[in-house]
């Protein structure tokens, strides 16, 4: 029997149920999105319709943590601008892909998109030594080049998503924001950017099915609230473990889908 939403109960309890371990995870390792995105397809959303859902469920997380970053920010004010700019257009191109892009040839892409985030995801702290270790260019040509990569990043931020704080944080390294501090400060600020400028992008497309996007939003949201609470008493690195388990498990039950 269906609620009053339109759904039935055990899709409602799956979608807060991940939404609640979306935030948890977000708060404490990242990874939210390995759980929330197959839950909204499980719901029965269309592929794309489920992203575009998603991207909303997750966004309160971004943008929340540029602005426990506000003091880091205002020192780095100068040469902000372009990495903004370039957040800003990547984001709304990778939106705009979704926007058009068919059902099935997205759904076809998912594995693949799946595949790449967990690989990001848990060799992210490698990837990033390894930009760090490279140092940043110079010159204006290294400049334009940086800022283009930093487009692309962005553009795979407003089309999927997942691993983006991975992906921002090799992008700055390679910019030369290598203090820690400063380099989270603007991987939180332009992975706002990024997610908000896609979440007016879908709003307003008609993709996002508000129901089910607010089930898990609401879930998401005491699921940050919590794992902020309990961080000092759950181990990170064992979460970490558990969402990458979980990123390669989906990969290969979605690789079997599409594919088998």
């Amino acid at each position: 029997m269906e609620g009053y939403l339109g759904m039935e109960p055990t899709t409602a309890l799956l979608l807060v149920a991940t939404g609640l371990v979306a935030g948890v995870c977000n708060a404490l390792a990242g990874g939210g999105t390995f759980f929330t995105f197959p839950a909204f397809l499980g719901a029965g959303l269309p592929p794309v319709v489920a992203n575009a859902s998603n991207a909303i469920a997750v966004w309160p997380g971004h943008a929340f943590a540029a602005i426990g970053y506000r003091r880091e920010l205002r020192a780095l004010r100068k040469g902000l601008a372009g990495a903004a700019i370039a957040a800003l257009a990547g984001g709304i191109c990778g939106a705009w892909l979704l926007v058009v892009i068919e059902d099935a040839a997205f759904a076809r892409m998912i594995p693949f998109l799946l595949l790449a985030a967990t690989l990001l995801f848990a060799g992210g702290g490698h990837v990033n030594r390894l930009v760090a270790q490279t140092g940043a260019g110079r010159g204006r040509a290294a400049a334009l080049l940086q800022h283009g990569c930093l487009f692309l990043f962005s553009l795979y931020g407003g089309f999927f998503g997942a691993g983006l704080g991975v992906i921002l944080m090799a992008g700055l390294l390679m910019l030369g924001v290598t203090d820690l501090a400063a380099n989270n400060a603007l991987k939180n600020l332009l992975g706002a950017i990024i997610t908000s400028v896609a979440v007016g992008v879908f709003a307003f497309s008609g993709l996002v099915s508000w129901p089910h996007t607010l089930i898990a939003l609401a879930g998401a949201g005491v699921g940050g609230v919590l794992g902020a609470r309990i961080a000092h008493r759950l181990s990170a690195i064992w979460l970490r473990r558990v969402v990458i388990t979980v990123g390669l498990a989906l990969s290969i039950y979605y690789f079997g889908r599409y594919y088998g």
